[in-house]
């Protein structure tokens, strides 16, 4: 598989055995993790939760302001590096490399970044939301990046997962280690993997 190449990812479930109390009651923070891979359907249900697609208008699973819906999603498995398109649900290789220890470099060296079975990557196209909202769109997009990693960290505890935010990297070496596009602005890093006992 080369630079370009998509993958469709499977259908997301619509249903799930955990309640939204129950999963907010058993989020911890998880910071070690096992040497076991997700599978492709973990990976497609959290980035689903992340900013998936849930009507025919094209809402999403966190709210936007305006609808402009100015963030980008990228994971970072053993495979690649990867961009998600919610519409389509596919995701996008970008690079044919294991880049989880170039996200841990960028995160001050933290090792729940580079041992989590995946790195997901929000960012945000500011610029998105400008259009409509001047000088308030940074703190829209900033609130949008928190429902979304929320969103993904209640995911993960309904799957059996881990996951711990991370806030702590350094902007610009991420984004250029990462050859992220230059509007695309890191805003948070979510190591996902399955905890150790």
């Amino acid at each position: 598989m080369e630079p370009g190449a998509t993958i469709s990812l499977p259908p997301p479930a619509k249903r799930g055995g955990l309640s939204v109390e129950e999963a907010l009651l058993q989020r911890r923070s998880v910071r070690v993790f096992t040497e076991k891979e997700l599978t492709v359907g973990e990976v497609s249900q959290l980035l689903w939760a992340l900013q998936g697609i849930t009507s025919e208008q094209g809402g999403r699973t966190v709210p936007s302001a305006g609808a402009l819906y100015p963030l980008e999603i990228y994971v970072a498995l053993p495979q690649g590096f990867y961009h998600y398109s919610p519409r389509g649900h596919i995701l996008t290789l970008r690079e044919k490399a294991d880049v989880r220890d170039v996200i841990a470099r960028s995160s001050l060296g933290q090792a729940s970044v580079d041992d989590a079975a995946a790195v997901f990557l929000i960012t945000g196209v500011v610029e998105r939301t400008a259009q409509k909202y001047g000088e308030r769109a940074e703190r829209y997009v900033h609130l949008e990046a928190g429902h979304a990693a929320q969103n993904l960290l209640l995911q993960a505890v309904a799957l059996g997962l881990g996951s711990v935010p991370v806030g702590a990297f350094n902007d610009a070496r991420l984004q250029g280690d990462l050859f992220l596009p230059g509007d695309h602005k890191p805003l948070y890093v979510l190591p996902v993997g399955h905890a150790a006992q």
